[in-house]
């Protein structure tokens, strides 16, 4: 690899960071439910939000016991995106775990 081609490849990891940071900023400071949707609309396709919708039930899903054999049935997914899903959930101390506990407190924890 040249070191022109390292150049571009850090300058490019550098803005996809600053990027990424500039999204996070705004969804942390958008607080009206209507503007996140708009934001939403307009940032992803119908497709992705799909997607996250999906990941999201799978997510409550899995915190909530069910057979991850089940989930893939019904969800129409495959074993791989369950089994991440649930290693994501067994992360101690985890934002997942946590979000899901404070919402299905009536459940048994992972």
């Amino acid at each position: 690899m040249s070191a022109r081609t390292t150049i571009d490849r850090s300058s490019r990891d550098r803005e996809a960071s600053e990027a990424f940071e500039d999204i996070i900023s705004v969804f942390c400071s958008t607080t009206d439910s209507e503007d996140m949707k708009a934001l939403f609309d307009d940032l992803f396709t119908s497709s992705e939000i799909g997607d996250m919708i999906t990941r999201w039930l799978l997510m409550a899903d899995l915190y909530k016991g069910r057979p991850q054999r089940e989930i893939a049935e019904s969800r129409n997914l495959s074993l791989c995106k369950i089994t991440r899903g649930s290693r994501m959930l067994k992360k101690e101390g985890g934002f997942m775990r946590r979000l899901l506990s404070s919402r299905y407190d009536d459940h048994t924890h992972i």
